[in-house]
Formats: structure tokens, C-alpha cells, sequence
């Protein structure tokens, strides 16, 4: 497997490879967050959105996947996840990375969810939407935190419910407090508030500890897709969102009781963030189970933790990941990412860290981690005469 999967990477440097049976209409929603769209049958596809160098020689690479139904895919190891350094292919077994869940780490992630407030959602629409806002809250982790923007005739045009924030009962409360009493919706604004919030704080530690910190942020908006007097258009709002180095994923639920003229506006935002797009239309009982979807999705990413053998250089270093799905199909997707070979920070914990680490991935006698061709196959043909 292995080694078909660096014949694919290596023919084509720098670009994104289609295996034998993978549709090449995985390039373009991979490419950046910004062109995810529907897969083709069979398809999938791979996003890396963090590489950490904290713990150097071992870097952390956090990646998310998804089928052509835009969800996780599942089981992934060591025997279908690829790793490259520089354009050199690690021989998993030499056993110098590892693939796990991000759901069984200690590592965080945080949401802002945005609730449309205005007086048009009065009614079971509204309710429906603090059972799920309730829901979604109630199905993270410990470590996970939430934020709450309401969407309201205040001269900002939202309202902060809650900062983020771990305890589900303090959230509840919050939520309790939410007056479903606006005139107009700037949802635009709303929701390029609650990208800020992500960008400020969609990384640092939760408490002290090398290791337990925030991976990433995401949003969650429920919503008709009206939009009215916002300072921003949806072009710009899509304009910065193509432009984040690090995507924010827009969850939509967009459902309404009067009309789904606008519910347009909430897919393309979706879209262009490498996001989901939920039509509820009246059928308001099923965000629940949407928002546990959502929950499953941001919790089913995965982290490659391998060893490095790239001496401290405070440079930058190329790295990618090829994954084959199902393992042995023939299947390849890839993204790329890099990482600094630095040193480890002088805190708390870090040499009880690495040692832990060393122990899980100790070092090779030879310090060669990569793939090695047998010597038949790297040998040129014989000359013919």
C-alpha cells in the first residue's frame, strides 16, 4: 500500500493526487476551505487545519475528513494513513507515528453558536432552537467550551449570551435569558462576530498543560438566512472567510415557519467555510438530532503524532499526509502542511510529556524513519543488447 501511495504523491509534487479509482473532483474541495463542495460517490477527502511543534522532535498534525455524504470517515490508522516529511515517505512499520481520535484526547475544541432572535422566530421555531442550542451543549465534552451570540437590535446587531465557557449548567441559564424580540437581522454581522471570536481564541490553553489546549472553533447558526442592515454584504463576509488561513466551519440550520427565500444565503456561507448546510424548512424537531451530527463531525477529527528527524533548525519543514480509504482500495487523497523543527518551551510538564511520548514512539538506532525501497525494485534494468 505504502508504497503505491508515494509513486502517487511523488509523481506530482506540490499538487493534489487522484488514485486510479478516486474522482479528480476531490481537487477542488480540498484545494482551501473555501471550495468545499459535495463529493462524487465514493469519494472523500482530507483537510490538515493545526500542526503543532510544542513538543518537538514530535509534532502533532490535526486533520479532518470527509465522504461524499460531507461526514467523518471512520477507523482510521496507521495502516491507511500515510506520512511524508520533506518528500520522504515514513515506513509505518518502523512505528515512528501514530493515528488517533481526537474525541479520546485531552485536546478541546469551541463553538459559537448564533441564534436568530428576532421576532419572526417567535414561537415553536425559537423553542426549538434553545432545545438544540441545549442539546449541543449537553453532548460535548468536559474540555470543550461555548459561546452564544444572539442575533438582536443592539448597535452592534447581536447580543453576547455567554463567553466561552465549559459548564453546561451555566450555559443553560444563559440560554433561559434570550428575548426573542428583534426587528431587524443582521446576520452577516452577527456571524463575523462570532468568526472574530473564533480567530481571538480558537487556539490556547484550556488550563495548564502542554498538551491540553483548544484545536479548533467552529459555528453553529440557526437561522432563516435573512439578512437585513448589515454593515457587511454576504460577498465580503465570504471574501474574508475564503481568506482565513485556518478554517472556521459555518454550520447552518436554516428552517423558517414563513418562507425559504432566503436559506441560500446560509448554504453559500456554509460552503465557503468548509461547513454543513442543514435544510430544516418547518420540521423544526429535527435540529437535535442535526446538532448531534455536528457535535459527531467536529469530534471525529484525528491527530498523526510522529518523530521527527529533522535536526532543530527554527526553519520550516514540509510535510503531507496520503490517506487510502478503505485500507487497500487504491484510493488516495493527500494535504499538505508544514511544521518547525524548534525546541520544546522551558514549561511545566514538558519533559514529563516527552518522556511519555519517548515511550510510545522511541527513537530508531539508524534515525531513518522512512520508506526504503528493496533493493530489486531500486536496482535500474539490466541493459539489453
Amino acid at each position: 500500500m505504502y508504497a503505491g501511495l508515494t509513486r502517487l504523491a511523488t509523481s506530482n509534487p506540490g499538487r493534489w493526487t487522484c488514485g486510479p479509482l478516486l474522482a479528480c473532483l476531490v481537487t477542488a474541495l480540498i484545494t482551501v476551505a473555501a471550495h468545499a463542495q459535495s463529493t462524487a460517490p465514493g469519494t472523500y477527502g482530507v483537510k490538515v487545519y493545526r500542526v503543532d511543534s510544542s513538543l518537538y522532535p514530535y509534532v502533532q498534525v490535526f486533520f479532518r475528513t470527509f465522504n461524499e455524504a460531507k461526514q467523518p470517515l471512520v477507523n482510521l490508522n496507521e495502516l491507511n494513513v500515510g506520512l511524508m516529511v520533506k518528500g520522504r515517505s515514513y515506513d509505518p512499520t518502523k512505528r515512528q507515528y501514530k493515528v488517533e481520535s481526537v474525541r479520546q484526547k485531552q485536546v478541546g475544541t469551541r463553538t459559537v453558536l448564533v441564534l436568530d432572535a428576532s421576532k419572526s422566530m417567535a414561537g415553536p421555531p425559537f423553542e426549538s432552537t434553545l432545545r438544540a442550542a441545549a442539546r449541543y451543549i449537553d453532548s460535548k465534552r468536559p474540555q470543550d467550551e461555548v459561546a452564544v451570540l444572539a442575533i438582536r437590535d443592539t448597535k452592534e446587531g447581536y447580543s453576547p449570551v455567554s463567553t466561552f465557557e465549559r459548564d453546561p449548567a451555566a450555559l443553560a441559564r444563559r440560554l433561559a435569558d434570550v428575548q426573542v424580540d428583534g426587528q431587524h437581522t443582521r446576520l452577516y454581522d452577527s456571524l463575523a462576530a462570532a468568526i472574530q471570536l473564533c480567530g481571538a481564541s480558537g487556539q490556547g490553553a484550556l488550563t495548564p498543560g502542554i498538551d491540553n489546549f483548544i484545536v479548533s472553533c467552529s459555528v453553529v447558526v440557526f437561522s432563516d438566512g435573512w439578512d437585513e442592515g448589515s454593515a457587511l454584504s454576504r460577498e465580503e463576509l465570504n471574501g474574508r472567510i475564503t481568506n482565513m488561513g485556518i478554517p472556521i466551519p459555518i454550520y447552518s440550520l436554516a428552517y423558517s415557519k414563513h418562507s425559504d427565500q432566503h436559506f441560500k444565503n446560509l448554504e453559500a456561507l456554509s460552503k465557503n467555510s468548509f461547513g454543513n448546510y442543514y435544510l430544516v424548512g418547518e420540521t423544526f424537531d429535527r435540529m437535535q438530532q442535526i446538532v448531534e451530527e455536528i457535535q459527531n463531525i467536529i469530534q471525529s477529527d484525528y491527530v498523526v503524532t510522529f518523530r521527527s528527524y529533522v535536526p532543530v533548525d527554527g526553519e520550516t519543514h514540509a510535510l503531507k499526509l496520503g490517506i487510502e480509504y478503505p485500507s487497500g482500495s487504491g484510493k488516495f487523497t493527500y494535504d499538505a502542511g508544514s511544521f518547525e523543527a524548534i525546541e520544546p518551551p522551558p514549561l511545566g510538564g514538558v519533559a514529563e510529556k516527552l518522556g511519555a511520548l519517548t515511550r510510545t514512539i522511541p527513537p530508531l538506532p539508524t534515525a531513518n524513519p522512512f520508506f526504503e525501497a528493496p533493493a530489486a525494485a531500486a536496482a535500474p534494468p539490466p541493459a539489453t543488447h
